[in-house]
Parts: C-alpha cells; sequence; structure tokens
C-alpha cells in the first residue's frame, strides 16, 4: 500500500509499506480522508514537534477516518462497510491514568503518528491501517470522510472547553485563529459563551472566524491596541485560550484576563522553558491549566458531527490526493490561503 513516509525534514516520501492485518479486537480500515494537523506541519518542515524529535521514517496522520474492510476476531458492533472517524489514541487501559478516566495522560500512550516514543507510532497518512476496535467511532453513512476526520481535532477543542470550566456567559478570548482555535470558538459558543473575541497575525483566518459566529477578530501585528484596550481594569475576558504555541501569545493574556480568571494552554511551545509572569498570576490569582489532547471527548466530538450540532464546514479549505502531498503540506502552512487541509486515499 501506499503511505506519506517523512524521512527528515522536508523529505516527504509516498513509498509502498507493507500492509497489516487486524489481530484480536482490531479492525483494518481503508482511510477516506486525513486532516494536516499542526504537529504534522511541525514534522513536516523541522523534523520535530516541540520536544519530540524525528529519529527514524515516520508516517505522519492523526486526523483519519474510513470505511472498515475487515474485523480480527473478538470484535463486536463493528462489522465490514462501517465508516467511522479513527480515534489516533490507543492508551494501555491499565495504568493509573487509564483505570481513573484520564487516559490521555496514558503512561503507555500509543499516539498515531507521533514521535513521542522510540520506536515510533506510525500514522494514518496511508491507503490502510490497522485499529483497535475501541478507536472506532460509526459515523452516519452520509458523513463526508473530511467532517468524519474532523472529529479528532473537534475532540481537542472539546476538551480544552472541559478544562476551562463552565463557559456558559462568560467571556472568551482565544489566541491563534488556526484550525484549534476556530474549534474552541465553535465549541465555547455551543457551550453558551457570550461573548468570544479571537486573535492572529494575518486577516484571512480571522475573516473566517467572523463568518463562524466569533463576535470580534483581532489582527495583533496590524493593530496591537484593539487587544490592547482589554486590559483596563485588570482585564476583560473570563476564560482565554492560547491556541498558537508562541510564549508571546501566553504572555499578552494574563493582562487580559480579570482577576480569577483561567488560562488553558493548548498549543505546542518551542522546546525548553517558557517564561510565564508569574507575578500576574499570583496577584490576580489566574489559574493556568493545560489541556493535551483528549479521552472520552472523542465520542462527543463525533456526536456533535452527526448531529449537525457544530458546523466544521467553514474550516475545511481543501483535499488533494496523497500523491500532491507536498502540495497538500505548502498549502496547509499557508494561513492566508487554507486552514484545514485534507489528503485523500
Amino acid at each position: 500500500m501506499r503511505a506519506a513516509v517523512l524521512h527528515a525534514a522536508r523529505d516527504l516520501r509516498i513509498e509502498t509499506v507493507a500492509e497489516a492485518a487486524p489481530g484480536a479486537g482490531e479492525v483494518k480500515l481503508r482511510i477516506g480522508a486525513g486532516g494536516i494537523c499542526g504537529s504534522d506541519l511541525s514534522y513536516y518542515f523541522k523534523g520535530r514537534v516541540g520536544d519530540f524529535s524525528l529519529r527514524e521514517p515516520l508516517i505522519l496522520g492523526h486526523e483519519v477516518a474510513g470505511e472498515i474492510e475487515c474485523v480480527g476476531t473478538r470484535v463486536d458492533g463493528l462489522a465490514p462497510g462501517d465508516r467511522v472517524a479513527i480515534n489516533p489514541s490507543r492508551p494501555c487501559r491499565s495504568c493509573d491514568y487509564c483505570r481513573t478516566g484520564r487516559s490521555n495522560l496514558c503512561r503507555h500512550m500509543r499516539f498515531f503518528g507521533s514521535a513521542a516514543i522510540f520506536p515510533h507510532v506510525q500514522g494514518a497518512f496511508s491507503e490502510t491501517v490497522v485499529a483497535r476496535a475501541d478507536q472506532c467511532a460509526k459515523v452516519p453513512p452520509t458523513m463526508p470522510m473530511r467532517v468524519a476526520a474532523s472529529a479528532e481535532p473537534l475532540a481537542v477543542a472539546v476538551h480544552a472547553a472541559r478544562r476551562a470550566g463552565d463557559l456558559l456567559g462568560r467571556r472568551v478570548l482565544i489566541a491563534g485563529a488556526g484550525p484549534i482555535g476556530m474549534l474552541c470558538a465553535l465549541v465555547a459558543r455551543r457551550a453558551g459563551a457570550a461573548f468570544i473575541a479571537i486573535t492572529d497575525l494575518v486577516d484571512e483566518p480571522l475573516a473566517v472566524a467572523r463568518a463562524c459566529g466569533v463576535d470580534e477578530g483581532i489582527n495583533v501585528a496590524g493593530e496591537p491596541e484593539r487587544l490592547a484596550r482589554y486590559e483596563v481594569d485588570k482585564g476583560f475576558f473570563d476564560v482565554a485560550f492560547e491556541a498558537t504555541g508562541a510564549p508571546s501569545a501566553l504572555a499578552s493574556l494574563f493582562r487580559v484576563v480579570r482577576p480569577g480568571g483561567r488560562i488553558v494552554q493548548l498549543g505546542m511551545m518551542p522546546p525548553g522553558e517558557v517564561p510565564v509572569p508569574v507575578n500576574q498570576l499570583m496577584a490576580r490569582e489566574i489559574d493556568l491549566v493545560g489541556a493535551f489532547r483528549f479521552h472520552e471527548e472523542f465520542a462527543t466530538a463525533v456526536d456533535l458531527l452527526a448531529k449537525g450540532l457544530v458546523d466544521v464546514g467553514p474550516i475545511l479549505s481543501a483535499e488533494l490526493p496523497v500523491s500532491r502531498a507536498d502540495e497538500a503540506f505548502a498549502l496547509a502552512a499557508d494561513r492566508r490561503r487554507s486552514l484545514k487541509v485534507h489528503l485523500h486515499f
């Protein structure tokens, strides 16, 4: 089968690799669509994501959906022909974190397309992939594959909203109008946020955000004073989501979040230590919490998509065949031309 294999930064090859057969409790899927994530872009352009560096060839991809081709033994509730969104998390299900409902923090997590461990966990930008049955969530037969593949990033946003706490009637700021930031805005609105602002460095994604119902889009490169006005009276926002992975963006949030507010860190920061304005955190009693991937929120995300309660359509920019993977990655990296680019197989 064909797969998109990254050998080094900017060295992505479409290669023929061996197909695997499903074992007990597993299914084999034919991939229909795969979204290019920010982590895929970081691996592609830098050969690393945060503290995780490429040490061997890696099949990229974890935002995927497909159709079940065959099932192994001891699989119930799934059959060939079922269309599913695939949860890329493969927790051990037995460690203390898994047993207490925080499987995203699993001590032995195997996450598709990740260099966090060695040997790396191969991803799903391939014609077929084998997954555990519990990684598969059925979707309606009419749901487009690229919408089903959006369950993974939507689950990230749902988990972040859960870490934020009650959003009903809250004033929310999102740093970064990329796909995750946009999805955070959609989830926050669904959760009842009263006012949502989003920031970015370019205008094009901000226009999409406004079309999605965000109350205010702020270009902090061109008009930083528009964000600075929210610093008065010790800050305006109840909750802020940092979805850029830029230390400067995180630092700016402490000036506009009110005393007693909360900042949720989603963006993967550069390797090493990142300065935090601890005095502001302390004096304003601001909660700074992390949000890493998701656990049961994946099922929630699939349900939101299946019921049409969250519309991801506006962020789905393009879909290209895997044979044009380099072109797809270049497009996905161009913030002025795209938000979410999918590969199809």
